[in-house]
């Protein structure tokens, strides 16, 4: 089995203009550009991929306050956006998400979705290239709780099928400072700050599988300490 990744951040009740919101997309695809070579050319979602891939998008501010300026953009007083790289239908990156607005629902969130096969997947999906992933995402977006998940371990041990956000581990976990402390883990975990904002936790340097009855076991090993400490609790 192969596991299909994705970086999730969530936050809840942050209302900012567009001018904030543009800032911040942009300086995440500035720093996945300096990533990966693949995700220096993104696009506008289209008919086709065909017609998708001549919807260049440039990741530049300026760009993003256009897009925020559309009306298929705007979710009540939120801004969303939606982009993709890759050279196939079957090996895209995909970008989303909703931020700028005062309420609870629908959740404000970042997700990053690598391609599960081909060159890029097997440049972006290991422990050393997530981990700067998500300590971007975190950087840019300053989330309550972010997480680079396996959406079928994800699915295993979640109540819900998509996943009740703040309740279950990934192969990396990050709370906000806000969130609570993080107590101190088994080996071969490994804990850090992310700058003054808050704590990520790596559970393996291998890439975290399903499949694989040790990594199971680290993160359910994990998964009990901090539901015992109270930090695994929807957002």
């Amino acid at each position: 089995m192969t596991d299909d990744y994705y970086v999730g951040a969530y936050w809840l009740g942050r209302s900012e203009d567009a001018e904030s919101c543009a800032t911040r997309a942009s300086n995440l695809f500035d720093a996945l550009g300096r990533l990966e070579p693949g995700w220096r050319l993104w696009h506008e979602s289209g008919r086709s991929f065909k017609d998708a891939s001549a919807r260049t998008f440039s990741t530049d501010r300026a760009n993003f306050l256009k897009l925020f300026a559309r009306k298929k953009n705007r979710l009540g007083d939120a801004f969303r956006y939606w982009l993709w790289a890759g050279t196939s239908p079957d090996e895209t990156s995909l970008v989303d998400g909703y931020c700028g607005s005062a309420d609870d629902e629908p959740t404000a969130r970042c997700l990053v979705s690598p391609p599960r096969q081909g060159e890029v997947a097997e440049r972006v999906l290991t422990a050393p290239v997530m981990r700067e992933v998500i300590r971007s995402v975190v950087r840019c977006w300053a989330p309550a709780w972010s997480v680079v998940a396996s959406r079928e371990y994800r699915d295993k041990v979640s109540p819900s099928s998509s996943g009740d956000v703040g309740t279950f581990v990934g192969w990396m976990t990050y709370f906000s400072r806000q969130w609570g402390t993080v107590p101190p883990l088994p080996a071969p975990v490994r804990v850090e700050p992310v700058e003054d904002l808050g704590t990520l936790i790596i559970l393996t340097e291998e890439r975290f599988s399903v499949a694989n009855p040790e990594h199971v076991r680290l993160a359910t090993e994990v998964h009990q300490v901090l539901d015992a400490a109270g930090l695994l609790r929807p957002l």
